[in-house]
């Protein structure tokens, strides 16, 4: 799958199910590298199901002798997503590769340490700072090593302004479970990624699959992740209250899909889609009337209950997709898809739906991915750990 016109950039995609991993790697670098014609691969993104990994090494090698890409990068998933396909609970490996003459790639690999309370990063590159223009970085890491908030902080305080977005890798159960590589070089822990610089536009729509419900109310009381009072009255009763204002049909989704949406930038004169930073609700006192989320607030700060169900997931994803290519002038060229591992059929009760909207929205493009257990993406221009959540990354060329 190719782009058909012309551009300095060119994407391409492949997909294999074959349980060899030599075979499928074989596969892949073969049909990637025709997507891409006479151009090198200077970027290539390889995930794969937990089918590969024990043969992460044998799959990697086949692809750089048959791909030879400048940078690869890549991951293990709990399923894969390959142009409008989502391949879950069965083997499957992606690679995507992209021409991108001129653009900066700096490789990431990170792995990290802790002295009593003092969080360590080791591998950050000497290159990357401040003096960095508007860096994008694409993040894979392994759920069960690395302490993901804390990097997002660091990438914050070095490269102020950037965007991060990737996703968690999937397939493993516990620590040296999973997979991750950079170029000829496969870990069992940390954060692998790349950083995008110079000539080329990375939009990103992260879709946290939610509506809002109720009413807006300011926090009054609060520690840390617990909200005692919203409004000066218990936060239980406010919780309460939105519950029972819902049809039976949505009490019934609303007992295993309520979230909390946490107001981004609490300035703005209106709040729209995307000005919530949405959160698990995770516990709940009746006696005291307190509720517990998972994330730290603050007192002062809007919130608003949120509903989670497979058509408000479907809706919020198409709209904000329309959106995209509503008020952008490049049209998207290729793309990278981190979806929760709770989405996809388990979710919306049929097969390839994140991918499917994406084709009917920005058409058919290179689109490569996989399912994650957690997804990272930007919100109100900052960069957050999500849930239940569609980060995706779309590459064209610089907006004129």
């Amino acid at each position: 799958m190719t782009i058909g016109k012309a551009t300095t950039f060119r994407f391409s995609v492949a997909v294999s199910q074959s349980r060899d991993a030599t075979q499928a790697g074989q596969t892949l670098g073969q049909a990637a590298k025709n997507g891409l014609g006479e151009r090198t691969a200077d970027l290539a993104f390889l995930f794969f199901s937990r089918h590969y990994t024990d043969q992460a090494e044998q799959l990697t090698a086949a692809v750089h002798a048959e791909l030879a890409p400048r940078l690869l990068v890549g991951c293990t998933g709990e399923g894969i997503i390959a142009g409008a396909e989502e391949i879950e609970n069965a083997p499957g490996a992606t690679l995507w590769a992209a021409h991108l003459p001129g653009v900066h790639l700096t490789p990431l690999r990170l792995s990290f340490g802790q002295d009593e309370d003092q969080f360590s990063a080791t591998g950050w590159p000497d290159d990357l700072d401040r003096e960095t223009e508007s860096p994008v970085f694409v993040l894979m890491a392994d759920p069960f090593s690395t302490p993901v908030d804390e990097v997002l902080s660091l990438i914050a305080d070095r490269c102020p302004g950037s965007t991060a977005i990737g996703g968690l890798a999937g397939g493993g159960h516990d620590l040296g479970g999973n997979r991750m590589l950079v170029n000829d070089e496969v870990y069992d822990g940390g954060l692998v990624g790349v950083v995008l610089s110079g000539p080329i536009c990375v939009r990103t729509i992260i879709s946290q699959g939610c509506r809002p419900i109720g009413e807006r109310y300011v926090i009054t009381k609060a520690e840390n992740n617990v909200i005692h009072e919203l409004g000066g009255a218990p936060a239980l009763e406010h919780l309460q209250a939105t519950f029972e204002s819902l049809s039976s049909e949505e009490q019934h989704r609303a007992h295993r899909a309520l979230h909390l949406g946490l107001l981004i930038d609490e300035h703005r004169n209106r709040f729209e889609r995307g000005d919530f930073l949405v959160r698990n609700l995770i516990g709940a006192d009746r006696t005291s009337g307190s509720v517990a989320i998972g994330d730290v607030v603050r007192e002062g700060q809007t919130v608003q209950f949120h509903l989670r169900d497979a058509q408000s997931a479907s809706e919020d994803l198409h709209v904000l997709l329309a959106a995209d290519r509503s008020t952008h002038q490049q049209l998207p060229l290729g793309a990278l898809v981190f979806s929760c591992c709770g989405r996809g059929h388990g979710l919306f009760g049929r097969p390839h739906h994140d991918a499917g909207a994406l084709r009917e929205r920005v058409g058919d493009i290179p689109v490569a991915g996989f399912f994650a257990q957690g997804e990272i993406g930007p919100v109100g221009g900052s960069n957050f750990l999500h849930g239940y959540t569609a980060s995706i990354a779309l590459f064209s060329e610089p907006e004129s």
